[in-house]
This record gives C-alpha cells, sequence and structure tokens, in this order.
C-alpha cells in the first residue's frame, strides 16, 4: 500500500479519532471532480458526496455536502439560514477549512462549519468523500457523516 500524502493521512487519523474504521484511499487520477471520482472509484454520480463551501453575506463558512448527481439550490440554502450566501472563493476555503477546492473532506477544518448535508445522499449504504486532496477518497455511510459532522440533512437540491 502507497503512503498517503500529508493532507490525506491528516484526514485518516482525523477519522481514526472519530471511530471510524473508514481507510483513504489515493488514486494516481484525479478524484477533484464528481465525474472523476465516480470513475475512479466505481460507483454511482449519486454516491459522491462533495462537499462545497459558500459564505454567507456576514462572512461565515458554510459546508454543504451535496450528492455529487445533485445542483445545490442556493436559495433553498438561503431559506435554511435567513441570509443570502455565495460560493466562496477559493482562498476563503483554504483559509477557514485548510484544504484546497476539489478535495475538501466533511470533516477536519480549521473551523467549525455550519454544515448541511443533501437528503440525497441517505439512499445509499455507503457513500464516498473527498480526504484532503484532489486525488483522495473515503467511504461512509450516510448516517456516519451525518453524526461525525453534526451535519443538518436538508433537501438542497436545484
Amino acid at each position: 500500500m502507497r503512503k498517503l500524502s500529508l493532507a490525506a493521512a491528516k484526514v485518516q487519523n482525523i477519522l481514526k479519532q472519530l471511530g471510524l474504521n473508514s481507510l483513504v484511499t489515493e488514486f494516481s487520477q484525479s478524484t477533484k471532480t464528481s465525474q472523476e471520482a465516480a470513475e475512479a472509484i466505481g460507483c454511482q454520480l449519486g454516491q459522491i458526496a462533495k462537499s462545497l463551501v459558500f459564505q454567507t453575506k456576514s462572512g461565515k463558512p458554510i459546508l454543504i455536502i451535496a450528492s455529487g448527481a445533485n445542483r445545490v439550490d442556493e436559495k433553498k440554502i438561503e431559506v435554511l439560514l435567513g441570509e443570502p450566501v455565495k460560493k466562496a472563493a477559493a482562498d476563503f476555503v483554504y483559509q477557514k477549512t485548510g484544504f484546497a477546492i476539489g478535495g475538501i473532506p466533511p470533516v477536519g477544518h480549521r473551523e467549525k462549519l455550519k454544515t448541511f448535508i443533501d437528503q440525497d445522499l441517505l439512499q445509499y449504504p455507503e457513500i464516498w468523500a473527498a480526504a484532503g486532496t484532489p486525488r483522495a477518497v473515503f467511504k461512509i455511510s450516510p448516517s456516519d457523516l451525518v453524526r461525525i459532522t453534526t451535519g443538518q440533512v436538508a433537501i438542497i437540491k436545484a
């Protein structure tokens, strides 16, 4: 087994601390997009749990964990939060999470992020999330994802 990159190893350690037996896998090809991840893993596009960071008008970071098959409806997020949101810029994302876009895991961020989880992810027995790099992923059950992120399950798809 290949040695994990620094960011992927960090995520692996966090998962272990959270009591999960999930193993981080790093691929030689990109898993940066949901489509690339699904192809590398050999799973359905909907099983990819993509982590997207939004910024509220008041400047707070919001983590949306969406099914790879879905687009996020920002208006639904705004209703849940009670304030406007926009997709966060790459530097804001890195500053708040410690990870670059394309590899943002659902846990292990520099700051605690208010998190919403796409209800559509709950239909699968297992889903796959990014693990710190654009080539690293890990498998998790939807219930464990909700538990470790303390995320609010919501209907967020466009």
